[in-house]
């Protein structure tokens, strides 16, 4: 028995935008956080914020990575040479963009993004399908372009969609827009639209890769072999753009290509060094460190991040493997962490750590084929040769930091509130070993020295990150746009600070 399926990444992201905008895009806004580290160093302390960013730049890098592959593939078309050459030409370009642009680049982009896409590849979608070497898509769809999947298979199909799908909620890209939205209902409106939005942009790409599916190579321009070989599948879009578009068209067409993809590579390469230098060096190396010192940290860690996303982009040949790659730890373990945040009042930091070792150890065990790593843990179906697990691990690696994360924090609360573990052994402080009246008041007044530096705004006596930096820096660093988008309500709430104040 088969089933008849088309796979399509960009219809998962934009379905994860629907639960994203309904569940976690409103809390967040209403709580006034910055990035999206912001309740875990909140609530589980500040190392714990830490730990935590590296799945979160593993995502971002897999994803630049993406991108920057996607790019050189562009450009390789564009001025005819190697693709290898090409993407390392991409990441200058978007290295240099990012380090020049700061947060207007993004914004700006965004805009001149969206109007590519729609325009550039909308308008060569008549031009390829009534080239002469093309033929109806409808002509043989099942053997061209809609493949059937079998049923053995369904389990890793599904298990691969699910992580595309709520493996695309826990990103700084995300609520970079989100946090700096003007209001909560704002932030979760902007995320249903840009769930429809998503799967309208990405209908010109499917429909051109039918197209390229239905095409007679031997009667384009084509110089390569045919039926086109594996390796050169990355190229498939602008090459349909090359040469079954119309001279005028495909420069256009690719210029929206281009466009794209620098978007969205500044956007991550920034969400990233952002992310680094504000909740990891600031935080834990740095406390008092200036705003000049911060903007050079995070131009270090632009070049830091470029370089990672460069190395694997090399590496790794297919783009559509980093799709699931960049969505891979994001899904393990930032998902229920994210989660329990904020919807776990009980949650601290004994589970979070525990949920995290857990889910990180049962997906490394699972291997990835993609890296050419094999399995410690085999799960039925595994392939000997190939390294692919058939058996939905990732899920399984997720709901088993999930669960773990759960089960540890109301262990470590029995454990301690019954007794049978003594006061002493709460290191993280955030069970029974909670500090007192004046330990609280002396964090306070630690909290007021770091507010000069901007770590943490307060309003009225209370933290509120939404008026972390000044709007100038903001602006150079990518934060947010505007620092009035923000509507300055305090948070509603911010429990578990107790658990920051070992450090």
């Amino acid at each position: 028995m088969n089933v008849i399926s088309v796979s399509c990444p960009s219809l998962a992201i934009g379905v994860a935008l629907t639960p994203g905008g309904l569940f976690y895009a409103n809390r967040m806004r209403s709580e006034g956080y910055v990035t999206m580290l912001d309740p875990f160093q909140i609530k589980y302390g500040e190392r714990m914020g830490g730990l935590l960013f590296i799945p979160a730049l593993m995502g971002e890098v897999f994803w630049t990575a993406a991108i920057l592959a996607a790019l050189g593939s562009t450009l390789s078309v564009i001025v005819e040479i190697e693709p290898k050459p090409a993407i390392v030409i991409s990441a200058c370009v978007a290295l240099f963009y990012t380090l020049i642009g700061g947060l207007y680049s993004v914004a700006y982009t965004d805009i001149v993004q969206l109007f590519c896409i729609f325009f550039g590849l909308w308008i060569s979608i008549p031009f390829a399908m009534t080239h002469e070497a093309v033929s109806s898509i409808t002509v043989n769809a099942t053997q061209n372009w809609i493949f059937p999947i079998d049923t053995a298979t369904l389990p890793s199909y599904f298990d691969n969609y699910l992580l595309l799908m709520f493996g695309g909620i826990p990103w700084q890209v995300y609520f970079q827009r989100v946090l700096s939205s003007k209001s909560a209902m704002k932030a979760q409106v902007l995320s249903y639209i840009a769930a429809f939005g998503c799967i309208v942009m990405a209908t010109p790409a499917v429909l051109l890769g039918a197209v390229a599916a239905s095409t007679d190579w031997n009667r384009t321009a084509w110089t390569g072999p045919v039926p086109i070989p594996a390796k050169d599948y990355p190229m498939i879009l602008p090459m349909t753009l090359q040469y079954l578009c119309p001279p005028i068209i495909a420069f256009i067409g690719l210029g929206a290509l281009s466009a794209a993809v620098m978007s969205s590579a500044d956007s991550s390469i920034l969400s990233a060094a952002s992310m680094f230098a504000r909740n990891v060096y600031r935080s834990l190396f740095r406390t008092a460190a200036s705003e000049r010192e911060i903007i050079w940290v995070m131009r270090a860690a632009i070049f830091g991040v470029t370089a990672l996303a460069l190395a694997m982009a090399l590496t790794v040949e297919s783009i559509y493997m980093l799709w699931y790659l960049c969505a891979d730890l994001v899904y393990v373990i930032l998902f229920p962490q994210l989660t329990a945040v904020l919807y776990l009042k009980k949650s601290n930091t004994y589970g979070s750590l525990a949920g995290y070792v857990f889910g990180l150890f049962i997906r490394v065990a699972g291997g990835d084929p993609n890296l050419k790593v094999p399995a410690i843990i085999k799960f039925p179906g595994y392939d000997e040769e190939t390294y692919v697990q058939a058996f939905p691990y990732k899920t399984l690696s997720m709901m088993v930091s999930s669960v773990t994360l759960v089960a540890f924090t109301y262990l470590s609360i029995w454990l301690f509130e019954s007794g049978l573990l003594p006061r002493r052994f709460d290191i993280f402080m955030c069970v029974v070993n909670i500090p007192d009246e004046q330990m609280v008041l002396a964090s306070r007044e630690s909290m007021d020295e770091r507010t000069k530096f901007g770590v943490y705004g307060k309003e009225n006596g209370k933290v509120n990150p939404a008026l972390k930096f000044s709007n100038e820096d903001l602006v150079a660093t990518g934060e947010t746009d505007d620092s009035e988008e923000h509507d300055g309500s305090p948070p509603s709430g911010h429990k578990g600070l107790n658990s920051g104040l070992v450090q």
